[in-house]
């Protein structure tokens, strides 16, 4: 079932994929903060316990790495003459997402029989919220960042053609 839908999932979103969105940097901030608020509550309602805050923090570094990567795999260009930005989907990004997917649910088999990490199911969402949060955010920083590097790039190229002519 739960193939099923991530099949269907996958194969909208490989569609949309291909299509030249607008990017906003004004609005890359907004996703990564209405999670993170999500995330505050989660944590908050039951915190995680002893060894859990490490493996929570652990798992912030890691999706910030890998969005950070993620990131990095999305296709960011400048109109020359507008400077708008636009961003297309990456069908290396795609594939990186259902990497992940891969190893959370081998992560989750291998912590359903002899969990030798003593982890409980509370401990292990809130290691992966963690991983999201990270993930999230570190991609849109990594966006806006070489987004605004682009965006100088081709204001800076638009005054030097402007002054050579």
């Amino acid at each position: 079932m739960t193939a099923g839908v991530l099949a269907i999932v996958v194969a909208l979103r490989w569609r949309r994929m291909s299509r030249v969105t607008p990017l906003r940097l004004e609005r890359l901030w907004i996703f990564p903060t209405f999670y993170a608020v999500v995330a505050v509550a989660l944590l908050a309602t039951r915190p995680p316990v002893g060894l859990a805050w490490l493996f929570c923090a652990a798992a912030l570094l890691i999706g910030a790495a890998l969005g950070w990567q993620r990131g990095k795999l999305m296709r960011i260009t400048v109109d020359p003459e507008t400077h708008a930005l636009n961003q297309t989907g990456s069908p290396a990004a795609m594939l990186f997402i259902l990497a992940i997917i891969a190893v959370r649910s081998g992560a989750r088999y291998a912590l359903e029989g002899d969990n030798f990490l003593h982890l409980n199911a509370f401990a292990v969402t809130d290691m992966l919220v963690a991983l999201a949060l990270g993930l999230f955010t570190a991609q849109r920083i990594e966006m806006f960042l070489r987004a605004r590097r682009l965006l100088d790039q081709a204001r800076a190229q638009s005054r030097i053609s402007s002054v050579a002519t």
